[in-house]
């Protein structure tokens, strides 16, 4: 898989259908898929057409080819707007999950990731947040790769 070819809007619809799979978008999966589709630099029109695509059965390939620096810095993104709520949603757990996969971030992206989002919770956010966004991140690790390698193990 690490070699596989990463497009946004093949990634941008896996982690849709991901979401739709009980059949309603939560707020926190709605604020992920707008990071997302921002991250991605999807054009105005296209996560509509996603939306639609998957509404209707139909498919939907293509987009820009993504680098792995790409892929690492979209998902270290998107999962920085799952931490600032102070806690990380069974919702958003799975979407991360499956959105690693998507994303080809392999273990030694993932700890990649985790060191950069330490270094950018102390950074940016007020010293009164630091400490509970950083043992939210470490709930998460754990639990966000186990259900990765559920999806990696499904998809093998």
């Amino acid at each position: 898989m690490a070699d596989e070819e990463v497009l946004t809007l093949e990634v941008f619809k896996g982690t849709v259908e991901v979401m739709l799979s009980d059949d309603f978008l939560s707020l926190d999966e709605k604020r992920l898929i707008i990071k997302l589709a921002n991250q991605l630099g999807l054009e105005e029109d296209e996560p509509a057409k996603v939306y639609e695509a998957i509404r209707e059965g139909r498919e939907i390939t293509g987009g820009r080819t993504m680098s792995k620096g790409e892929c690492i810095r979209v998902f270290t993104r998107v999962y920085e707007v799952a931490l600032v709520n102070e806690s990380v949603s069974i919702d958003e757990e799975n979407v991360l999950a499956h959105l690693r996969h998507h994303l080809n971030i392999e273990d030694e992206d993932y700890e990649q990731v985790v060191a950069g989002l330490k270094k950018i919770i102390t950074e940016r956010y007020d010293d009164n947040v630091v400490g509970l966004m950083l043992n939210t991140l470490s709930d998460s690790v754990t639990l966000v790769g186990r259900l990765f390698d559920g999806v990696r193990t499904k998809n093998a």
